[in-house]
């Protein structure tokens, strides 16, 4: 990777001096059209001046919309490139690992999107437009952030570890507390250390640090400051993490914020990745509406997975579908048969067979269409992010799980409560690894 890198950069660099010295023999009147330059080489891939550009207006204008004070521009700028800097290094990591969004994906993600807005796809649209960002630009930085979801949750989420004392521990406590939940609102400024920081670099982040709750204590805006200083991904957005429920927050920032009142700010709170500083926002009682756990449905299901490729086309993976129906519902196969032989999920030599599934335990797509089949019917090709599905229901039942989704719960929520340092944790050691080489004084 490393020698792929350099070398990548080696023949960049090599068409860039072709490229200005065929731009030294160009006349004055030519020299003023070329208006776009490189701001940053990262690995092999350049950011341009134009890309910054266009991000910064849109940073501008969000920051705005939410009230906060605009940092001097030189400073937005290098936390601006600092941030496309990590967003194109786990686009790079995304792509060299065979992840991909197509253009379907892409249209169900805008069409959820505008669904939450209780909005047409053509109403949402017209929004994003008002605000002064074109569509297609929108799009893009969508399929972007599905990427990076999705490079997160294969090198980060697959990777926290919760052990059963720690479940253990969580609902024991959780039985002893006589307080409601609380939902808190908190913002966030972080000064990063490196991996392997030396003393001396640990010394120069935390006199950073003081700086920043010195201007806190001079009367400086948090929003303001968080844009200006803060490494965390949340930076751009002055910090706002917004509201989460108590027991998905880290425990370090539950014992800092324990101690203040909204509108307050913690002192500087050390942890692996670095120094924090929180501020509490607000908070209000949970709206804690506790389904009745002991009753749930569960769904005993198989299914065939196919899926379009430079091979195989979409049109013929729908065709091949309907005809493996068709053999199911006539007889002149089985189904268990045709998922050994066509399936392209891991459960192929089972059948297909998924065995027992509760609700929210698959995407929402085969969710739903596996809820409308009675039993043995088999569906009609079913779309979703893995590809395409023929479903089959075996059986459903109704038992008291009350246990297991309350361990379940327990476990979802010590693992929202560990991801976020373990994403700044990670995103430092990407950062760390990535080839960068700055072409502005914006360092």
């Amino acid at each position: 990777m490393k020698q792929r890198t350099l070398l990548s950069v080696a023949a960049f660099s090599v068409g860039l001096l072709a490229m200005q010295s065929t731009l030294a023999q160009q006349t004055p009147a030519a020299k003023s059209q070329v208006v776009n330059s490189i701001v940053a080489v990262v690995n092999d891939e350049v950011i341009t001046k134009q890309e910054m550009d266009e991000r910064l207006a849109v940073v501008e204008k969000r920051l705005k919309a939410q009230g906060t004070a605009l940092p001097d521009r030189a400073d937005l700028r290098k936390q601006l490139l600092e941030r496309m800097i990590v967003d194109r290094a786990q686009l790079q990591l995304a792509k060299e690992n065979g992840m991909r969004v197509d253009d379907v994906m892409l249209d169900r993600a805008m069409l959820r999107m505008a669904e939450q807005q209780k909005m047409s796809l053509q109403q949402f649209r017209n929004q994003i437009e008002r605000e002064g960002t074109p569509y297609a630009s929108f799009r893009e930085e969508i399929r972007d952030d599905i990427m990076m979801q999705r490079i997160r949750e294969r090198e980060v989420d697959s990777k926290i570890l919760i052990t059963e004392s720690e479940v253990d521990n969580y609902l024991a406590v959780e039985a002893s507390t006589k307080v409601g939940k609380q939902e808190l609102n908190l913002a966030h400024i972080l000064i990063r250390i490196p991996e392997n920081a030396t003393a001396d670099q640990i010394a120069l982040r935390r006199n950073r640090a003081e700086e920043v709750l010195q201007k806190l204590r001079d009367g400086g805006d948090f929003a303001k400051l968080a844009v200006t200083y803060s490494d965390s991904a949340e930076a751009l957005k002055g910090g706002d993490l917004g509201w989460r429920e108590q027991d998905r927050l880290p425990q370090l920032f539950l014992d800092a914020v324990g101690k203040i009142k909204p509108g307050q700010y913690t002192d500087i709170i050390r942890s692996p990745n670095g120094f924090h500083i929180v501020k509490l926002n607000g908070q209000r009682a949970a709206n804690d509406v506790k389904q009745d756990a002991a009753v749930v449905q569960q769904t005993h299901v198989r299914h065939i997975l196919m899926k379009a490729n430079q091979i195989i086309s979409e049109a013929d993976v729908l065709k091949k579908m309907q005809d493996m129906k068709q053999q199911i519902v006539s007889k002149s196969a089985t189904f268990e048969e045709l998922a050994k032989a066509n399936s392209t999920d891991g459960s192929a030599a089972k059948g297909g067979d998924l065995g027992w599934i509760y609700p929210g335990d698959t995407v929402p797509e085969f969710e739903q269409a596996m809820n409308k089949l009675a039993i043995n019917e088999v569906s009609d090709p079913v779309k979703s992010p893995f590809g395409y599905h023929l479903i089959q229901v075996f059986e459903r039942k109704t038992e008291d799980q009350s246990n297991d989704r309350q361990r379940l719960a327990a476990r979802n929520a010590l693992r929202e409560r560990k991801a976020d340092e373990a994403l700044q944790d990670w995103l430092r050691e990407l950062r760390d690894r990535t080839y960068v080489e700055y072409r502005t004084d914006d360092k």
